[in-house]
């Protein structure tokens, strides 16, 4: 298959640095909100979260956001999955939003610090009844030799809280990425695209430059 000629010319809009909101969480929420109205835009809160070890292997994967403030971004998963074992060795992180329908893209580094027992079970008591079961039964990036392992797993976890709610498992919580800098990315044509890095200072406040494409 010759990829070579794939290519798009961006036109869905411009991104102007008189048009930026100071601070970059109310620029996420802007074009968040865009994002969830925009049909073509499946999930909205789906992001690329990428680790790495001590050594510097790297690992990406998705993650759903489940909650975000001035602080940071939330997503939540099994403390004992590779993303948490990495995060526990070299908790710098980036996450990537990519909203290809709206020719946007917004790149975020920081570090990733656990959410408080409380924030996750907040969490996990509006979860749907399957999706708690669920994290009883997955030893999450560990090897297994059949399907038919979780399935019997789940029933056997359906069957032991049958009665009552399901409580919070000792591996699974949260981890909130603070960031250090976020990249708004707006395709242009003839690739001159517009990036606009927000940078924390030492003072907690953002610097604002524009990029080269």
């Amino acid at each position: 298959m010759d990829v070579n000629h794939m290519r798009q010319n961006y036109q869905a809009g411009a991104l102007r640095r008189e048009d930026l909101e100071t601070d970059p969480f109310r620029q996420f929420e802007q074009w968040f909100q865009t994002a969830l109205e925009f049909p073509e835009v499946a999930e909205a809160n789906a992001m690329t979260l990428a680790t790495s070890d001590r050594e510097g292997l790297v690992s990406a994967r998705t993650v759903l956001l489940k909650a975000w403030d001035g602080n940071g971004f939330v997503f939540f998963t099994n403390t004992s999955s590779l993303k948490a074992r990495q995060i526990a060795e070299n908790n710098r992180v980036a996450l990537l939003f990519a909203w290809l329908p709206l020719e946007r893209q917004i790149s975020i580094r920081g570090q990733a610090e656990k959410t408080t027992v409380a924030e996750s079970l907040r969490y996990f008591l509006s979860r749907p009844r399957a999706s708690q079961l669920g994290a009883w039964v997955s030893q999450q990036s560990r090897p297994i030799s059949s399907r038919q392992i979780l399935e019997g797993k789940f029933e056997e976890m359906k069957k032991k809280f049958s009665e009552g709610k399901v409580p919070l498992p000792s591996v699974w919580g949260g981890y909130r990425v603070v960031p250090q800098a976020m990249e708004f990315w707006q395709g242009r044509r003839d690739r001159l695209h517009d990036r606009f890095l927000y940078t924390r200072t030492p003072d907690s406040t953002w610097q604002i430059e524009r990029l080269a494409p």
